[in-house]
């Protein structure tokens, strides 16, 4: 028992590195990939090609003076950065990164746990993010804020339930809730795209609605809001928003490439296992250079286009999508 935790302890820490690694230079990348795409040079001032730009930032963020409203609440104030931060951490715990390998004459699992309802345990935990937005909006003692806190809840809530409805696809074909299990059925099969491409895009363009990005930013929305429900944020309480946005991006990028395109699969894997954990990362890193692309190319929606989008598109389509499967593995099998 004490070895399966110290595996656990040691596995849970490098996850979180991993993951404290990939919003620092997520960052770097997006804003890199922007002005490639605009015609000029980014970040490159700070280290060799602009590499140390995001601990710079960082620097400045820890020494950054913090600022709280005199009417805000200040438990509530402070605890909302890490209800937002938190959950997109943990929410990893369930997603294997590659397949059982042997180390030190002992089987490793490329992953924290396989839960056997790994499923509900994301749409759990997704399902708390929205906490801390909608009580740092009400917490700051400002009506930007709170409006964006607003808009927060009513559109997490609106796409939650189509992102809900878009996996249950890839439940119904693979017959497990554990995101292992879902990845060994498509070794059997094929890709779930393939059978899902309806539900793989429901699934994205709900997961962008949830990630608050672009063009689904609308608890932002600088040009209306002044920045949202982070407006009264400072320091390293507002780099916390931005930790959970961009880790909640790579944890988006990883189950869609666990449901839909075969998670850590590729040749040889059966061979190699360590693979595994490149195909995954390619996947995954394919994903977010396609939310980046979107928001440097899209315009934001109207508050009452996004609202109508959820409801009376994206809603209807992932039932019809669950409905179609259903026929399917009745008749077909």
């Amino acid at each position: 028992m004490i070895g399966i935790a110290i595996e656990a302890l040691i596995k849970s820490a490098l996850i979180a590195f991993v993951l404290l690694t990939a919003f620092a230079y997520l960052t770097f990348a997006e804003r890199k990939i922007a002005a490639l795409m605009q015609v000029r040079k980014g970040p490159n001032r700070v280290g060799p090609w602009g590499l140390l730009q995001p601990a710079a930032d960082g620097i400045k963020l820890i020494f950054k003076e913090e600022v709280m409203p005199a009417g805000a609440d200040k438990v509530l104030f402070f605890l909302a950065p890490i209800l937002t931060m938190i959950p997109a951490i943990v929410i990893v715990a369930v997603i294997p990164v590659g397949p059982d390998v042997e180390l030190f004459g002992r089987t490793i699992r490329l992953g924290i746990s396989d839960l056997n309802v790994g499923l509900l345990y994301i749409l759990a935990i997704a399902s708390v993010a929205v906490y801390g937005i909608v009580l740092a909006g009400w917490s700051s003692a400002n009506k930007y804020a709170l409006l964006g806190g607003l808009r927060a809840s009513a559109q997490m809530i609106s796409y939650e339930i189509a992102l809900g409805l878009s996996i249950i696809g890839p439940i119904m074909l693979a017959g497990t809730l554990s995101l292992q299990g879902i990845v060994q059925a498509q070794q059997s099969s094929t890709w779930y795209v393939i059978w899902q491409p309806l539900g793989a895009m429901i699934f994205l363009i709900a997961g962008l609605a949830e990630l608050n990005r672009a063009p689904f930013d609308m608890p932002e929305a600088e040009q209306e809001l002044t920045a949202g429900y982070f407006t009264e944020y400072s320091g390293m309480k507002f780099s916390l928003f931005f930790m959970g946005e961009y880790i909640k991006m790579v944890a988006v990028s990883a189950i869609a490439t666990t449901l839909f395109f075969g998670g850590y699969l590729g040749p040889f894997v059966d061979k190699l296992p360590w693979l595994g954990i490149l195909y995954f990362a390619i996947k995954t890193g394919a994903f977010l250079f396609l939310m980046i692309w979107i928001r440097l190319t899209l315009p934001r929606l109207r508050y009452d286009q996004l609202m109508a989008f959820g409801w009376k598109v994206l809603l209807p389509l992932a039932l019809f999508n669950v409905v179609i499967t259903a026929v399917v593995i009745v008749f077909v099998g």
